[in-house]
This record gives structure tokens, C-alpha cells and sequence, in this order.
């Protein structure tokens, strides 16, 4: 039995039909893969956003928390002035003569040069 013609060009034609089945079947697996892919990856992404609001909070957290023991200490040092304004002005005083003496003595020293 030998093929003729004909019967050997419908089988070429079965076979290439075959074959755009396949490659549909091949990219409908394909993409099929690639959406699982990409939840992993928005998944990923999430992740991340959520992991860097969490340490943005927690630094927000630690902020206030410093700013609230600022805020006792400045309340804490307010009450012993109030307590005890003298050595707080007599402080205060030293310092700001301090302050203008090495003043003076800096702007002395640059006329000299």
C-alpha cells in the first residue's frame, strides 16, 4: 500500500494543524506559569512595602517616645527653677559671661593679626 498524493498532503496538514495545537496548548501552560509568577512577585512587593511601613512606624514610635521623655526632663529642670531661681539665674549669669569673654578674647586675637 503506498500513499498517494493526496492522502500524504492531508496527513502533512493533520500534522501541522497538530502542531499549532500543541504550541496554543504549550502557551496556554505557559501562561497559566507566569501568573502564578507574578503573585509571587506582587506578593514579594507587598512584602516589602509593608515590611518598610512597619519599620517607618516603629521609628515614628521611637521619635515620639524621646520627644515625651524631652518633654519631662524640660518639665522636671522647669520645676527646679521654680524651686531654686536663684542658682538657676546665677548659672545661666556665669554662662553668659562665659560666653562674652571668649568672645572678646576671639575678637582681640584676630585684630592682632
Amino acid at each position: 500500500m503506498t500513499a498517494t498524493p493526496d492522502d500524504q498532503q492531508e496527513l502533512e496538514k493533520e500534522i501541522e494543524q497538530t502542531r499549532e495545537q500543541l504550541g496554543q496548548t504549550v502557551e496556554a501552560l505557559a501562561a497559566k506559569v507566569d501568573v502564578k509568577a507574578r503573585a509571587q512577585q506582587e506578593l514579594g512587593q507587598l512584602t516589602a512595602r509593608l515590611k518598610g511601613k512597619a519599620t517607618e512606624a516603629n521609628r515614628r514610635l521611637r521619635l515620639q517616645d524621646r520627644a515625651n521623655q524631652a518633654k519631662q526632663q524640660a518639665a522636671q529642670a522647669g520645676q527646679q527653677i521654680r524651686k531654686r531661681p536663684v542658682p538657676a539665674a546665677a548659672t545661666a549669669g556665669v554662662i553668659g559671661a562665659l560666653v562674652l569673654f571668649f568672645a572678646l578674647i576671639r575678637r582681640w586675637t584676630r585684630r592682632d593679626k
